[in-house]
């Protein structure tokens, strides 16, 4: 088999996973090399996320060039990945899932629960901005961008009195010293697919396919597709205040959803378990649920631009 062209952005986390992914495949005989494409998201590192369509602002970019034939497959972090994806491609594989939590990173070592009144906290997610001001409501948020590291040297500048980051990238990438808080999911659910990789490729390309079919890990894709599910269910993107977590233990799924108002003054949230087998349908349950109780309103004013 001729070496598989990698499509990854540059980051050190995105190398990170990049490599990790080359370094499976050559374990099965596959040569790889990589193809550095720089994404919307890469290039535009001064507007918010909600500014810039949000969905698929990582992974476009990479999209195309599978489509265009000038890679085999691209490699992403699930948690920026769009339920909804282009026509002809497909997840061929999710890796393992690692830790799935958010991470708070404070010089002074505080905690959540110990930072000062009014205190500065730095995220680029709509989703952790609101679930921390369901927790402190006097805490200022304000928009953080750039690859980890860059965002870790604003922390020690000054720009921030804390920021929140997910735990999976810093364990990667040697950063994890710098966590202060492993923020628990009682208090900040993850994003859907957040701590997974996901392999994407053209659906037709039978012989790659194969391959990768080998990297597949089974239980955190049930978990995945449920999380993908309640997020379609919701209409959701990637930047909305909605967090997923779905797990399987002792051969039963569970996923808990919530749903937050943008300044984080309302939350809803439902749980529900099931057969993994099942993972789609209970996402999609626990989605009706939640639009049943007021879900797609919260939703709406945040798609306004509510401020938080």
């Amino acid at each position: 088999m001729k070496p598989l062209r990698i499509g990854t952005r540059g980051s050190a986390l995105a190398l990170w996973q990049a490599r990790s992914i080359a370094a499976s495949l050559r374990e099965t005989g596959v040569e790889t090399e990589l193809v550095i494409i720089k994404t919307s998201g890469d290039k535009n590192q001064q507007s918010p996320f909600s500014q810039m369509g949000g969905k698929g602002v990582f992974i476009k970019e990479l999209e195309d060039a599978l489509l265009d034939l000038r890679v085999d497959l691209a490699v992403h972090s699930m948690k920026d990945v769009p339920t909804e994806m282009p026509a002809g491609l497909t997840l061929s594989a999710i890796c393992r899932r690692e830790d799935v939590r958010d991470a708070l990173l404070s010089v002074s070592g505080a905690t959540l629960e110990s930072l000062p009144k009014a205190a500065r906290v730095g995220t680029s997610s709509l989703r952790r901005q609101a679930q921390l001001l369901h927790a402190r409501n006097d805490l200022r948020m304000l928009e953080l961008r750039g690859n980890v590291d860059t965002r870790i040297e604003k922390l020690k500048r000054g720009d921030y009195d804390a920021i929140v980051l997910a735990k999976a990238g810093l364990d990667r990438i040697g950063l994890s010293a710098h966590i202060t808080q492993v923020l628990p999911q009682e208090v900040s659910l993850p994003a859907a697919g957040q701590g997974a990789i996901g392999i994407e490729s053209r659906a037709a390309d039978t012989e790659t396919l194969r391959v990768l079919a080998q990297l597949n890990h089974a239980e955190t894709r049930c978990s995945v597709i449920a999380e993908r599910a309640a997020l379609a269910g919701l209409d959701g993107g990637c930047q909305v205040s909605i967090g997923a977590w779905a797990r399987v233990e002792n051969g039963k799924l569970t996923l808990d959803v919530a749903v937050l108002s943008p300044d984080g003054s309302k939350r809803i949230s439902e749980k529900d378990s099931g057969a993994p087998e099942q993972a789609e349908a209970i996402g999609a349950s626990i989605a009706k649920k939640l639009r049943e109780r007021g879900a797609a309103a919260l939703l709406a004013r945040e798609s306004r631009g509510t401020p938080a």
